[in-house]
């Protein structure tokens, strides 16, 4: 299951990431509470999570081309770098009490621009730090269960500094918290260099290009078109858990707490369980097997008013999800040429993170027509409508990889 920590770039990467991705959480919930305590408004929390995520959905795709053309390294060390002095501005202001909802919306345009560099970077990198290739999945699985584990502890963090004193001190441990994966980054010796994508053609041409080179893939564009719809209808049943909580379940904030508890630690057992794989071969049908999990447990999930069920059904929600989407974006690292791979990661990654605000809008529109259960079942039945489309593709999207994975095997570069 850790594998990928026989790699030192990759033990340095892990160790930063995870301290990182706490101060993130921290960050993330503390914001949340800030804009509410600030505002009392529902509405505004919403348009501050748009505006944190809207740049990244727009721009991702030609920072892709950038992926391709920079130094990964030095483009991480770049990201890190300022997404650290978003957090010190943010504790900055919040400290000597001139924040507003108008910073605050700001800043989060800004964090946007940062991420939809950082997010494919990221991805891209991980390639460079793990040099055998079979070792690859368990690498982004681990990365998967690291920012679960993240995802858990965060929160709880930040709830406890927030009770104490404010969430200016949330702000400025996590800006402290960047130093960890500026240094490792920083203490890495990358002795596999990237391919990188010819710099005589324009950003337009090589966006073109990436585009058709994903497109042509049917195991490229199927993966990306299952993820979109996957986040698009399925995953803003998150936006929804104060509803069941309170309307359905009949509990308070403890109630939402254990909800929101309950899809981390599924996603983590998810993830850890991906870790656990020997081997790629297999990832098409445990995208299409995780996929219906998912899809099935949201349905459940939205007739359930029972509160121990409820809880079980989103640890199984949780876990397909992140084995579908783990699972999409390991076979995705596998096959992809290095040149390309920045600028398909990004498609991956718009697919993924860009198309949850939109749902999210959307979602909560319904569910105020006909109510956040029907929406909610109504949504898993139509993930699996889905599911069962890319079921159909499977067969096509084996002949496509088989080659690819028996060059793998046999010791030969992608």
């Amino acid at each position: 299951m850790l594998r990928a920590f026989r790699y030192r770039n990759y033990r340095l990467f892990f160790g930063g990431q995870i301290v990182s991705l706490i101060g993130t959480w921290i960050t993330i919930t503390s914001t949340s509470w800030l804009v509410y305590r600030l505002t009392n408004s529902a509405f505004l929390l919403g348009v501050v999570g748009f505006a944190s995520q809207f740049p990244s959905f727009v721009l991702t795709p030609f920072a892709g081309i950038f992926v391709d053309r920079w130094n990964r390294h030095r483009l991480l060390v770049g990201t890190q770098a300022a997404s650290m002095i978003i957090s010190l501005v943010l504790a900055g202001l919040t400290l000597s009490n001139t924040i507003s909802i108008h910073w605050l919306i700001i800043v989060s345009v800004c964090s946007g621009i940062v991420n939809a560099f950082d997010m494919p970077g990221r991805q891209a990198f991980v390639v460079l730090l793990v040099e055998g290739k079979r070792d690859l999945g368990n690498a982004i699985a681990l990365n998967s269960s690291m920012f679960n584990a993240a995802r858990l502890v965060g929160p709880s963090i930040a709830g406890t500094i927030i009770a104490l004193s404010n969430e200016g001190w949330c702000y400025l441990i996590d800006g402290v918290s960047y130093m960890a994966v500026i240094v490792a980054l920083l203490a890495m010796r990358i002795t596999h260099q990237q391919t990188p994508a010819s710099s005589h053609a324009s950003p337009i041409q090589q966006f073109r290009e990436g585009f058709s080179y994903a497109y042509q893939s049917r195991a490229i564009r199927s993966i990306i078109l299952l993820v979109g719809l996957i986040c698009l209808i399925g995953v803003p049943y998150s936006v929804m858990m104060p509803v069941f909580a309170a309307e359905v379940l009949g509990g308070g904030a403890h109630t939402l707490g254990f909800l929101m508890t309950a899809i981390g630690g599924g996603a983590l057992i998810g993830a850890l369980w991906l870790a656990s794989r020997r081997t790629t071969m297999g990832l098409t049908r445990n995208i299409a097997g995780a996929g219906a999990i998912f899809s099935c447990g949201l349905a459940a999930f939205a007739l359930s008013k029972v509160l121990w069920l409820s809880l079980a059904l989103l640890v199984v929600t949780g876990f397909g999800f992140i084995a579908m989407v783990a699972s999409g974006n390991t076979l995705l690292q596998t096959i992809v040429d290095d040149s390309k791979r920045g600028r398909v990661i990004s498609l991956f990654l718009m697919a993924y993170f860009g198309t949850t605000p939109l749902g999210s809008l959307a979602a909560g529109a319904l569910s105020a027509r006909i109510g956040a259960p029907v929406t909610t079942a109504a949504c898993g039945l139509l993930c699996l409508v889905g599911v069962a489309w890319f079921a159909t593709q499977l067969r096509a999207i084996d002949e496509e990889v088989r080659p690819i994975f028996s060059r793998l095997s046999a010791g030969k570069p992608n």
